[in-house]
């Protein structure tokens, strides 16, 4: 099966080819055998071989030791990724990217991917009327559409058989394609038999990965919109949630405000109030022993603000971020949500923002928000159907940046060993192909083509957050407004044809009269356009405003 990636010379536009499982190797035939090499359309070779943009090859996982969180082997289809399912895949040469190497990296684009490129993205709240319309026109888009190059898979390897023999993928949508990748690098390790499950393991959570897999996963989301949309230009904007109280973003002009007839759903003025979410419900595919698929399973709820007080004393105020910023560890000690002076585990929500110590039984920083919104957001798997889920993460990703700006880390400052299965620096991202090591994300945005508009200098910031938005304005509407002069001039040389005419017509009359016709001695008088009553009103010649 060939890719269903776009045409060459578009994605070489746009970074890489990123999701779950790659069309043409969710067969039987690649189950079999393990290999996920596609073909580069480009130039009909594997891996885009001929031209120098990458090789087939056998994937090495490395071995470090993981922590003690997971005490299983061989039992999961995530152990060791992506080693269960395929033990080769495409490796990139310079910086091409894509499952098959025929696009380009994070932040590089056009031929040959030399050209590198950075993108700023904006505060949601800053954002025009029309560029706030054009993102929720865009998720919309995203949620009905299918993806043209990704498939999920509804069963375990297992499941699928020794050879590959009952291969079980099946189409998603773009906006669901990534519901489903957070739900799948999350969700529980089935065990075998109804309800018996491990808890304890997440490959983008509770350990050190947490902000390089959501950073890759952002990344991805903006790349497939671009590619779903034509807009290279497009970025996942954030919502600035320091000091607020309440859920600043949930309005139907933009994520979608509270139902009159419904607390916990969305109003019928939004588009959302429509949107049906998947990977909900987590307790009912461990006991029938399934994974989630495709199937719609309720509206997408939110109750914001009508959360456990319990659990959550107070949203993040700016102090706290300016605390946890101030944290210089990284990660430390048992690299979970146990962890003190971490960093990651401050951030995250699972310790005190001023103190840097864990907590128990309180939720703070990125936790405090998804309980905060009281509904789909609240649970782990199911969270990304929320499309408040996009704003927020980036604005965690700013915070991740402005760390690490401040304190510069060298990657040897990300654990090598003994975080939680999955986490370790070595590790690839779990669901992605092509594959990601965790490490390789431990460094500055700047380097993966982007930027935030907040965390630009003054003059940077003004020209992002208001020159560059109207002169984009202004690119688009440039076709129309070049039409536009073309059409006024074609009026213009017809109104001038018509005068002439009418001048000629009257010099013929007055000179069958015999008459003369007076008047100025510099020359003739041009008839007054928009009040000549002897031929005809010239009216229709104009345009009523």
């Amino acid at each position: 099966m060939r890719s269903l990636c776009l045409p060459v010379g578009l994605l070489l536009l746009l970074g890489s080819c990123v999701g779950q499982f790659p069309r043409p190797c969710a067969n039987s035939e690649g189950l079999r055998t393990k290999e996920c090499c596609p073909v580069w359309e480009g130039d009909g070779s594997a891996c885009g071989a001929m031209s120098g943009r990458g090789f087939c090859t056998e994937v090495l996982v490395l071995d470090e030791p993981h922590g003690p969180q997971y005490p299983h082997s061989g039992v999961d289809d995530r152990e060791r990724w992506p080693l269960a399912w395929y033990n080769r895949t495409c490796r990139c040469a310079g910086n091409y990217g894509g499952f098959d190497c025929g696009e380009c990296r994070f932040g590089y684009w056009g031929v040959g991917c030399a050209q590198y490129r950075e993108t700023v993205r904006r505060n949601i709240l800053t954002l025009s009327v029309a560029e706030q319309r054009r993102f929720i026109s865009y998720l919309n888009l995203a949620k009905n559409t299918v993806s043209r190059d990704y498939v999920i898979a509804t069963a375990t390897r297992a499941q699928m058989g020794a050879n590959g023999e009952n291969p079980r993928f099946s189409d998603v949508n773009t906006f669901d394609l990534f519901v489903w990748m957070h739900y799948y690098t999350s969700r529980d390790a089935l065990l075998g038999g109804p309800g018996n499950v491990w808890p304890d393991i997440d490959f983008a959570h509770e350990s050190s990965a947490f902000l390089p897999w959501h950073r890759v996963f952002l990344l991805s989301w903006e790349n497939e919109i671009r590619k779903l949309t034509g807009d290279f230009n497009f970025t996942i904007p954030y919502w600035d949630w320091r000091d607020t109280q309440r859920c600043d973003v949930c309005t139907d002009d933009l994520m979608g405000g509270r139902s009159p007839f419904n607390p916990n759903l969305i109003s019928p003025g939004s588009v959302f109030s429509s949107w049906k979410v998947i990977c909900s419900q987590p307790e009912d595919y461990n006991i029938r022993e399934v994974l989630c698929n495709t199937t719609g399973e309720g509206p997408l709820l939110r109750n914001p603000g009508n959360h456990d007080p319990g659990r959550i004393n107070r949203l993040p105020t700016s102090a706290d971020v300016e605390s946890v910023v101030a944290l210089t560890q990284y990660d430390s000690d048992t690299m979970d949500r146990f962890a003190n002076r971490s960093f990651r585990n401050a951030l995250e929500g699972f310790a005190n923002p001023e103190t840097g110590m864990a907590l128990s039984g309180q939720s703070t920083m990125h936790n405090s928000l998804h309980l905060f919104m009281n509904g789909s957001m609240s649970s782990v798997q199911g969270s990304a159907n929320d499309p408040v889920f996009l704003l927020h993460h980036a604005f965690i990703d700013s915070i991740f940046e402005r760390w690490l700006r401040t304190h510069r880390p060298l990657r040897t400052r990300y654990p090598q060993s003994n975080a939680p299965i999955g986490h370790n620096d070595g590790y690839y991202m779990v669901p992605f192909l092509p594959l990601y090591r965790n490490g390789d994300y431990f460094l500055s945005n700047k380097a993966l083509g982007y930027e935030y508009a907040y965390l630009l200098d003054p003059g940077q910031r003004f020209m992002q957050e208001f020159v560059t938005p109207y002169l984009q304005q202004a690119q688009e509407i440039w076709a129309w407004l070049l039409g536009a002069g073309l059409v006024g001039a074609a009026v213009a040389a017809v109104v001038a044809a018509v005068a002439v005419l009418v001048v000629r017509r009257r010099r013929l009359r007055l000179r069958r009269a015999g008459g003369k016709k007076r008047g100025p001695s510099y020359g003739e008088r041009q008839p007054l356009l928009h009040s000549s009553e002897e031929e005809g009103s010239a009216g229709s010649y104009q345009t009523t405003m």
